[in-house]
């Protein structure tokens, strides 16, 4: 079944609903401005760098990774349609990097009431029951699976040689669309008892999509109100009116999409009005992913996003196995720059993209929290050889983000979230960059046509 052709995300970085802020100029030279506008004297962090990649869960990635918190094996309820008769304990099939079934790549439900049937009230061993995306086939145990390493050896090389986090939780137990949301905004939330989620009814995403567009709903009670929501444009405070009213620099590198320069239709500040109908739309705030490589000749923002073309996105159904090789070639590109000693690269997976997890969120309302998913901090202050137990969330990443560069907090779920600071050590030696092993070339993601795919196509 061919995955359908739905608008896409994406998570830029930092945007908001106040018209009237100042943006700031971007850099056009070395790491000297970088220094003027860093308000935390106690970090040598000038740079955050975040990579996002596309639903997976922690399990997915790390069942075996020695020491951290995985399972090869999950429980399944009965359920006739895939003769499971009993409440059972079955092993987890290890899985290539392209998820197959019936021999062909193929994705899987990762929306709110996927999530809610799997949870199964913290049991986590409903999986078996989601349906996919057809409505009528039933996903049985292919849930139930997990990347074998070698498929994935780059992210396995970062995570021994720097923190790996085994509890970063999404905010909520969601899609694509509001996990970008989140990723810049803190939360979806629009009225004290309601927050924005899953994917608005039509494509694009946001202030472009089609008039009588609506977005679901859910309740600080976790009630479900699909279509209920208003139109994807969107007025709340994100993290990008903290950054230029602090005078951080920023940018959101993002792909192209059907023949865009700007990524219109994966960009998550598409949903946000005063992004979309002002002037960072348009004058290199946004720019194509390929452009992290030059400017890391001295043109790198203090905070930027970086949002992988859909071929290399890891997402569940591509026939691509590409993924692990273009984060290799972001954090080798950082690693080999000037920027190194000034910079923490934060690679995360958006959503649970249908895959088994172990590991039963901390449920805080609104939907959340989602399902653990993969977060690797690489830096040379990042605490080598760790795995870090720590509860995180998105929050945790917008929260290091304004306590780095001395922001006013959002007061959303930056609030309540724990920093990832505690993946850092600034006193200890800096960490000498050692290249990250990948099967693809950085020259074969610079000389790569653009695919003009959406990078989630979600179900």
């Amino acid at each position: 079944m061919p995955r359908a052709r739905l608008a896409a995300f994406a998570l830029v970085l930092v945007a908001g609903c106040n018209a009237n802020s100042v943006t700031p100029s971007l850099r056009t030279s070395g790491a000297s401005q970088s220094a003027l506008t860093r308000r935390n004297a106690t970090s040598p962090i000038e740079h955050v760098v975040v990579i996002i990649q596309e639903n997976r869960t922690f399990n997915d990635f790390f069942a075996t990774f020695p020491g951290a918190d995985g399972s090869t094996t999950g429980v399944v309820l009965p359920n006739p349609a895939c003769k499971i008769k009993t409440k059972s304990t079955i092993k987890l099939k290890e899985s290539g990097l392209i998820t197959l079934y019936k021999g062909s790549p193929h994705d899987l439900i990762h929306a709110y009431e996927g999530y809610n049937k799997a949870r199964d009230g913290g049991s986590m061993d409903g999986f078996d029951l989601i349906i996919f995306g057809d409505h009528s086939t039933p996903e049985c145990t292919f849930p139930y699976q997990y990347t074998k390493p070698s498929d994935i050896r780059p992210y396995w090389q970062m995570a021994k040689q720097y923190v790996l986090a085994e509890h970063m939780f999404p905010t909520q137990g969601s899609s694509s669309f509001t996990a970008h949301q989140d990723l810049i905004a803190g939360d979806t939330v629009i009225s004290p008892n309601e927050a924005l989620i899953d994917l608005p009814s039509a494509p694009p995403w946001g202030c472009d999509a089609p008039k009588g567009t609506r977005t679901s709903l859910i309740t600080k009670d976790n009630v479900f109100q699909p279509a209920q929501g208003p139109y994807p444009c969107l007025t709340y405070p994100t993290l990008r009116d903290r950054l230029d009213a602090k005078g951080v620099t920023w940018r959101y590198y993002v792909p192209p999409e059907c023949c865009s320069t700007n990524g219109k239709l994966l960009d998550a500040f598409d949903a946000i009005k005063a992004v979309r109908e002002g002037s960072e739309w348009s004058d290199g705030h946004i720019v194509s992913q390929k452009k992290i490589f030059s400017d890391l000749t001295g043109h790198l923002q203090e905070v930027s996003w970086v949002i992988p073309d859909e071929n290399d996105s890891d997402h569940p159904g591509t026939s691509s196995d590409t993924g692990p090789s273009w984060v290799a070639s972001v954090v080798n590109a950082i690693g080999e720059s000037s920027y190194w000693n000034s910079t923490a690269i934060v690679i995360l997976w958006d959503d649970w993209g249908g895959l088994y997890d172990n590991d039963a969120p901390p449920q805080k309302g609104y939907g959340g929290l989602g399902f653990r998913v993969p977060a690797i901090i690489v830096s040379p202050y990042a605490k080598a050889g760790t795995i870090s137990t720590t509860q995180y969330e998105f929050g945790s990443v917008l929260k290091y983000i304004e306590e780095n560069f001395g922001l006013k907090s959002l007061k959303r779920t930056d609030s309540r979230a724990t920093s990832i600071a505690d993946c850092f050590n600034y006193s200890q030696k800096p960490i000498l960059f050692q290249p990250i092993k990948a099967k693809y070339s950085r020259a074969h993601f610079l000389h790569a046509k653009p695919s003009y795919l959406p990078v989630d196509t979600d179900m």
